[in-house]
């Protein structure tokens, strides 16, 4: 360097630097949130440091007139330019600095940047399992979750057979081309049960924790959605189950959703945007976490899994939501259960068909400390009537209440409702603190407890 002046070397040492920490500042990207800020802020604080220890030593390097070689003119004007945008750089608060990131562009600044906008939450996969056996009509099941699903990627469906029924085995297979995957519980072998039970209870239960096993412990799913072969599902089916997953990972008191109300005949329901906490386990494409299948997995039932679920030991006073319209609707009368409920009460639930848009919608106050208090007050404040007068009252002058003083008074005031009167350990259908909520004779009525509620008997 010895025809260039000490001055040209400190604008070509503090050039270098100027490079490299534009590099860096390119790379950083600001999106505008305080982390970045902070970390703008870090570098910034670096380079202030490293420009003190250059100049230290390039003044040591001057003070012992070391002999220096020449370099183009060219190259010390842009390094003067490179020099220009560093000290701009480095008097930047961390926010302008956001805005006007350069594009890494050499030979000057480059037209300010607006700050990139926060990537947006990735939705989450949440697989679908078909229970299947020996019913070729689950192609109407997979017909109607293909037509409806917004995302293969988001909602995978998997049909899990049972029986070895080899006409049911080739209809789903019919499905692969679309993404549906097939997989097949290997111990086709009779459970053990007790003498008079039917060995078909003890296969279901098998079957369903063998399928929730592949998607949580082999798949690891977070969530999965249960629907069996012989459900017909809503236009938003999967809209419901998006937004209910959200619900699902904040509230520690809810332990599942479904789409089914056992109560959502025509003209017992009336609101298609009306959600609703149960103490009931409704079943009938329903979705739970992996970490509810973490609790429940390792002692999950022998038989009759759906009326396990509902037991004090599993429930633990904890709710699911569901919706007054329901979001799946069965078509299978004949199955294991013989078609009980199905004539008199299963075939006419309707299945809503006018979409709701759950996701874009508050749903916050369906958590359990926003929901207790105002659901009390409204059921409260409905007028008292018994079942008799509840079928002359003229539609609108509701909302009404009907009270009950035990599971035996519940049971007859739900017959002359024509609602499901059974109860499972003490809960009736669809109650939530002891209460059932339904539609009658186009008024909103809530048959509930007289006096405070004291929990379920039974």
């Amino acid at each position: 360097f010895s025809n260039m002046a000490p001055a040209s070397l400190k604008y070509i040492v503090v050039g270098a630097l100027a490079c490299l920490v534009l590099f860096n500042l390119c790379a950083l990207r600001p999106h505008g949130n305080d982390a970045s800020f902070q970390l703008m802020s870090d570098t910034l604080g670096s380079v202030e440091a490293r420009l003190a220890k250059l100049t230290d030593e390039l003044n040591s390097l001057q003070s012992h007139n070391v002999k220096r070689s020449g370099d183009s003119q060219e190259q010390v004007r842009l390094l003067k330019e490179k020099i220009s945008i560093l000290e701009s750089l480095l008097k930047q608060t961390p926010e302008q600095a956001a805005e006007n990131n350069n594009d890494g562009q050499h030979g000057g600044q480059a037209p300010a940047q607006p700050a990139a906008p926060a990537p947006a939450a990735e939705a989450p996969v949440i697989p679908v399992i078909v229970i299947a056996c020996n019913r070729v009509t689950v192609k109407r099941c997979l017909d109607g979750l293909l037509k409806t699903r917004p995302s293969a990627t988001q909602f995978p469906i998997i049909v899990s057979q049972d029986c070895n029924h080899e006409a049911t085995t080739n209809a789903i297979r019919e499905y692969a081309a679309q993404g549906v995957q097939l997989i097949q519980q290997p111990d086709q072998s009779d459970p053990p049960a007790p003498p008079g039970e039917m060995v078909g209870y003890y296969r279901i239960a098998r079957h369903y924790k063998f399928a929730l096993g592949q998607v949580f412990d082999r798949m690891h799913a977070h969530a999965t959605i249960i629907v069996e072969d012989d459900l017909d599902v809503a236009p938003d089916f999967f809209e419901y189950f998006a937004a209910m997953y959200t619900l699902l990972t904040r509230d520690p008191t809810l332990w599942c959703a479904s789409a089914w109300n056992d109560n959502g005949k025509t003209n017992q329901v009336a609101d298609n945007t009306r959600l609703y906490r149960s103490d009931f386990f409704g079943g009938l494409g329903w979705m739970l976490t992996s970490d509810l299948w973490a609790e429940l997995g390792p002692k999950w039932a022998h038989a009759y899994w759906d009326d396990w679920m509902r037991l004090p030991a599993q429930r633990r006073d904890r709710a699911c939501i569901r919706p007054e319209i329901s979001r799946t609707r069965t078509f299978g009368r004949v199955g294991v259960s013989q078609g009980q409920f199905y004539d008199q009460h299963l075939k006419f639930i309707r299945l809503n068909d006018a979409p709701v848009k759950f996701t874009s919608m508050d749903l916050s106050f369906l958590q359990k400390a926003n929901y207790d208090g105002p659901f009390l007050q409204e059921v409260a404040a409905a007028k008292l009537t018994t079942s008799l007068e509840l079928r002359s009252a003229s539609p609108s002058s509701g909302p009404y209440r009907v009270e009950y003083t035990d599971n035996g008074h519940f049971e007859r005031i739900a017959r002359d409702l024509d609602i499901m009167s059974d109860l499972k350990s003490g809960v009736p259908r669809m109650a939530y603190l002891g209460v059932v909520s339904i539609v009658a004779n186009g008024n909103r009525v809530f048959i509930a407890p007289h006096g405070a509620f004291q929990g379920y008997v039974g």
